[in-house]
């Protein structure tokens, strides 16, 4: 079932601060109960969840995660806006090449005719934007526009205050262009670089259009140019007619595939590829343009050359994927912590201090194609607002998990000493998205996430890591990854290691609700391991007791979700069979009777109160429960509650007047309940409950309940 663990040791390696910090006194910690776990699960799984993942390893197009389309050997159509390489150098830009250009240039909802008044006037515009938003286009187009040719690009490698110096005319008109400045701390761009320039360019008549992206080096009184370009779909619906007829462009345009790739934030080099391969009329590329333009995208995050600050930003995007939607102050937090292993990758006496202020929030969001937000979210302390940070496309974050687990396993290591740190964070929120983030990996690769993960987390004796397997495990079913049912049910009824039992019972109460009937069976398989085990030797280990602990609280999970039915009639057959599965169908059905009451009312008789097969097998449960010495008082506890329950409750009321008249199967049973009705008390020295009178007669009507 799991690969062999290699010689690099993740366990090894120095901890990460301050995650993986692991106190002795977690180890003592109870265990989280289950209702508690699954409501978690719920409430924290990341959204991506609920995407469809199907088939091998590899993939997201549309709402689904597929099998491997575009892995392996493939052939990558790179376009920028107009077919210009980012590659500049000092010289002139062909005509043709401009020419070119302003065929397809869109300006269509842009500030262009505004920008070039300026320009005009001006002679010096410094036009900013962000990445692959078209701004070096734009930039030319200005200058083509304005007619003084040639147009010549100038080397980058030139700071703002020298850049004046080397500007001439050549004899005539001439326009130049310097794209992507580097604006730095050392090379700040300031209000008279800019008078200099503009003198320089009013002496030769020319004109000079830089292009920069974000950065707090410019000085305040620098008026800057921002470009934005134009939307999406006003390039789409500019640029297809030019590649094929206006008919069938607008056929293409109509496509579900096209306004699928057009719901999500796009790039320009993206949309003008786009319009490339819609001209083509390839359905399959047109349907997967979508997929085969994120997976380009991670991986350009991830194949860029390494640098410390590069790499403090990979740190973010993999944790943005693991909390995506969730607080960016969380996020940003724990993505130093990874930042750290990653550093130490290779060269653990790696000691440089990790920088403490960085990129800038606005602009370390805009490179991952992300927004933030924000959100109103429950805490245990009442409702709070969190500023959040998600994706743009929440396909984005499966994508990136995967990429970096098998695009780069020199990254392994360190990545599962972070999640080791997550795994016993105090935080549930963070628990469960490790929880999640090991449920992709093991989509994608589960032998070495079983191996190098799961089953250390399962065998470790921090109960908080055993419950993030079990987390785990659960996410990576509800996900489709491979054989997870096999796996809980192997580890549910095994006899050798306790630990690894009791991650396999918990996680059975919580994947067993779409098979109640294997679950059940796994759970008294379990039961009649432990029952032989006492009989042979009264004391057992602490392990076998937690085991058997936990035992009818899977039960009771099963019977307290949607297979409540299904679970309810899989336990009857229980009740006559051996002692270990009568006391536990038992002990699991008065542990779900014991569950705090829902809002409406007793959380299993809600459950049950729609069918008769599921009334009438309460019914038969709680008449056996009452007649059992070892069950009977807890039984005679949940009845006198779901009687105070009903005084104020109608429809529980309605629903234990059909009940009763069921469980009174004979003179004995009557007799027991007519006392229990007349002794109720009310709670906390309240009056006896009046409904208690009105129950008392029921007992001698049929069970009327439909």
């Amino acid at each position: 079932m799991s690969e062999q663990t290699p010689q690099t040791d993740p366990e090894a390696l120095p901890a990460a601060p301050p995650a993986e910090g692991e106190i002795s006194a977690e180890a003592d910690q109870p265990a989280q109960e289950p209702w508690a776990a699954r409501r978690d699960l719920d409430a924290h799984a990341p959204t991506s969840m609920g995407l469809h993942f199907r088939g091998a390893n590899h993939g997201v197009t549309a709402s689904q995660v597929i099998g491997d389309i575009i892995t392996g050997g493939k052939i990558e159509h790179h376009y920028n806006f107009g077919g210009v390489a980012d590659g500049h150098v000092s010289g002139e830009i062909p005509a043709e090449t401009l020419e070119r250009l302003a065929e397809d240039f869109v300006s269509e909802g842009t500030a262009f005719t505004e920008l070039l008044a300026r320009l005009r006037e001006e002679r010096v515009l410094v036009l900013t934007g962000s990445p692959f938003t078209g701004r070096r286009t734009a930039a030319l187009m200005l200058l083509h526009r304005l007619g003084a040719t040639p147009v010549r690009a100038l080397d980058r490698d030139v700071a703002p205050g020298e850049l004046s110096r080397r500007l001439t005319s050549d004899g005539g008109a001439v326009c130049h262009l310097l794209c992507d400045l580097d604006i730095s701390r050392e090379q700040p761009l300031r209000e008279a670089h800019l008078l200099a320039l503009r003198g320089r360019m009013g002496e030769l008549k020319s004109y000079l259009v830089i292009t920069a992206g974000r950065s707090p080096y410019v000085e305040d009184t620098v008026e800057l140019a921002p470009w934005r370009p134009p939307e999406p779909k006003a390039v789409l619906r500019a640029l297809l007619p030019k590649r094929t007829d206006a008919a069938h462009a607008r056929r293409l345009l109509a496509l579900p595939a096209v306004s699928e790739f057009l719901s999500h934030e796009r790039q320009i080099r993206e949309v003008v590829q786009y319009v490339a391969v819609l001209a083509e009329g390839d359905k399959e590329r047109i349907e997967q343009y979508s997929l085969v333009t994120l997976e380009q995208q991670v991986q350009e995050w991830f194949e860029e050359a390494e640098t410390p600050v590069q790499l403090r930003e990979k740190a973010f995007l993999i944790a943005l994927a693991a909390f995506d939607k969730g607080p960016y102050a969380l996020t940003a937090e724990l993505s130093d912590t990874l930042y750290a292993a990653l550093r130490s990758t290779g060269d653990a006496s790696y000691q440089e201090p990790i920088p403490v202020f960085g990129t800038h929030i606005g602009k370390r969001l805009q490179n991952a194609r992300a927004e933030r937000y924000p959100a109103r979210e429950m805490t245990e302390w009442g409702p709070v607002t969190q500023i959040k940070a998600a994706f743009h496309d929440e396909r984005v974050a499966p994508v990136v998990l995967r990429e970096v687990w098998t695009g780069h396993p020199a990254a392994r290591p360190a990545l599962i000493r972070w999640l080791n740190g997550l795994s016993v964070d105090g935080r549930p929120f963070v628990r469960t998205r490790a929880a999640a983030t090991v449920a992709v990996l093991a989509f994608t690769d589960l032998p070495s996430a079983m191996a190098l993960i799961v089953e250390r987390w399962a065998d470790a004796r921090e109960s908080r890591r055993q419950l993030t397997a079990v987390s785990a495990l659960t996410l990576a079913h509800r996900i489709g990854a491979p054989n997870i049912p096999r796996i809980v049910d192997d580890w549910s009824t095994d006899v050798q290691n306790p630990k690894r039992c009791w991650v396999g019972v918990r996680a059975l109460g919580l994947i067993g609700p779409e098979r109640p009937v294997e679950a059940l069976t796994a759970l008294r398989a379990q039961a009649r391991h432990q029952y032989d085990k006492k009989a042979k030797q009264p004391r057992i280990g602490a392990g076998d007791q937690q085991v058997t602990a936990e035992l009818p609280q899977s039960v009771a999970l099963l019977l307290l979700s949607p297979a409540a039915e299904a679970a309810l009639g899989a336990l009857l057959p229980a009740l006559d069979g051996h002692p270990s599965a009568r006391a536990l169908a038992l002990d699991g059905f008065l542990a779900a009777c014991e569950r705090p009451d829902s809002a409406a009312g007793p959380s299993l008789l809600g459950r049950a109160d729609p069918s008769a097969s599921a009334m009438a097998a309460v019914a038969r449960l709680l008449q056996v429960a009452l007649n059992d010495r070892t069950t009977n008082e807890r039984a005679e506890n949940v009845l006198r509650h779901w009687v105070r329950t009903a005084d104020s409750d109608p429809a529980t009321a309605r629903t234990l007047a059909d009940l009763l008249p069921a469980v009174a199967a004979g003179p004995r049973d009557a007799a027991r309940l007519d006392h229990l009705l007349d002794t109720v008390q009310g709670l906390d020295g309240r009056p006896r409950p009046a409904i208690a009178d009105r129950m008392r007669s029921a007992l001698t009507r049929p069970l009327a309940h439909a």
